[in-house]
């Protein structure tokens, strides 16, 4: 039995979690909570079985115990699948990481990839790749070659297609790029892992550097905390007076990151300039909108169009 997976494997513990999962649902995470306790005493190395009791000790207000769930959770999937380590930040029990675990984000895009665009689009009211495609209009370039990092299922690249010349996109998550596949407007499609530097092997075709005259990042930073390691990936991807056009979500005033309920970070517009230009990039233009809704409520995002020095 692999540590992280869904089921318990034992037939008694599913039931009595699906019992929880339904008294959660049905606004009694306390019971819930107390019913999942049941089900692991049955199934003790269920780490999907301990985070989903953290979250209903959590809900239930029981902080202290919720923190032990998470921790025991972390102690059986060191890789953290279940983003773990967010939790316990945001309870105050460890520090902020930089990045999520990349294990975490890559499951995370697998399993939502099927009805990622009807959430977004639908429900979630997502326009950033509408708005990105008029900041990269609003230049009047044609470019050579585009690189979008990120690309997820694809949103962006049927919007920018037509003033590109050679469109590449880049993404953790398998599933997400064969939904892009799908769109037939990428010329080269790769999986990367935009938090691992120095290991930039997946995104250089032919080892070609400096090859980019347009990177793009839509909704994709809001994954990353700190954003020296990517903004490195693409002052080595983009040529001399490249631009970057991407989102990030508004964290407001101040001059750094913070990582918020939703387990997105938000980073200052101050942080987000000073990192620009440390890197080589110059801040052209900035355009604060609301990017998507999180629970019926709008979310406030900065649009950024960077061009690296000639």
């Amino acid at each position: 039995m692999m540590h992280h997976q869904l089921s318990s494997g034992d037939v008694i513990a599913d039931r009595r979690a699906d019992y929880a999962r339904m008294l959660e649902e049905g606004g009694e995470p306390d019971a819930a909570a107390e019913l999942m306790e049941q089900a692991l005493e049955l199934a003790p190395a269920w780490a999907a079985g301990w985070f989903r009791l953290a979250t209903y000790r959590e809900k239930a207000g029981m902080g202290e115990a919720a923190i032990h769930a998470y921790r025991r959770t972390l102690a059986l999937d060191p890789e953290d699948i279940f983003g773990a380590t967010l939790k316990l930040a945001l309870l105050g029990d460890a520090a902020t990481p930089d990045r999520p675990p990349s294990r975490y984000v890559e499951r995370l895009f697998d399993d939502y990839a099927d009805r990622f665009e009807t959430a977004l689009i639908d429900k979630l009211d997502y326009s950033v790749p509408q708005k990105l495609a008029a900041l990269i209009a609003s230049t009047g370039r044609r470019y050579k070659c585009a690189v979008d990092l990120g690309c997820g299922t694809g949103l962006l690249g049927p919007e920018i297609r037509a003033c590109v010349g050679r469109l590449e996109g880049f993404d953790l998550s398998q599933n997400m790029l064969a939904k892009a596949a799908e769109k037939q407007v990428y010329d080269h499609l790769a999986q990367a892992d935009l938090s691992l530097t120095p290991d930039l092997s997946g995104l250089f075709v032919d080892a070609e550097r400096r090859r980019a005259d347009l990177v793009t990042a839509a909704d994709v930073l809001m994954y990353l905390g700190n954003l020296k390691s990517v903004f490195a990936i693409v002052r080595e991807l983009a040529a001399s007076a490249a631009d970057f056009v991407f989102s990030v979500e508004d964290a407001g005033d101040g001059d750094g990151f913070h990582l918020a309920p939703s387990l997105r970070y938000a980073h200052s517009q101050a942080y987000v300039r000073a990192l620009l230009s440390r890197h080589g990039f110059e801040t052209v233009q900035t355009v604060k909108t609301v990017i998507r809704k999180d629970g019926g409520k709008p979310v406030s995002g900065i649009l950024f169009l960077a061009r690296k020095a000639a």
